[in-house]
């Protein structure tokens, strides 16, 4: 997705979502952050510029755009919630030492399993954990 002002305000309108300057701002923090945010770190990044700004503005905008397919949500922790800009299929691999979310592709709509042929399946998720190689580096080197 862009990430000029203009462009995302005219993703608001398509989606007949109304625009406000908190609605755009969070919206671009997503779009210029691709670290898979949570409330409060998006709400940390822009507090600075918008002082006015609530978490819950920030949590019903999430919300809303949510709900309007151009964020998803990623839960691969029970008690984290982060937030993702990419709505296309991917996988995310998070790493237990630094705590980084990485995005890797994978075609999620090959993955099928015969025991839910008569589910109706309304989200897929592919998440792995693990160490990434910087940690995995700095671990060897302490060795």
């Amino acid at each position: 997705m862009k990430s000029s002002l203009e462009e995302l305000e005219k993703e608001l309108k398509i989606r007949n979502i109304n625009i406000s300057y908190q609605r755009l701002k969070v919206l671009e923090c997503l779009t210029l952050n691709h670290c898979h945010p949570t409330v409060d770190q998006i709400f940390t990044a822009l507090h600075k510029d918008i002082p006015t700004l609530s978490k819950t503005t920030v949590y019903n905008t999430l919300r809303i755009l949510v709900d309007a397919g151009m964020v998803r949500v990623i839960t691969i922790e029970e008690h984290e919630t982060r937030y993702d800009i990419d709505m296309e299929n991917h996988g995310h691999f998070k790493c237990e030492s630094c705590g980084m979310i990485y995005d890797f592709s994978i075609d999620i709509d090959l993955l099928t399993c015969d025991e839910l042929s008569n589910f109706e399946v309304n989200d897929q998720n592919v998440y792995f954990k693990g160490i990434c190689p910087g940690c995995l580096s700095n671990i060897n080197q302490n060795k």
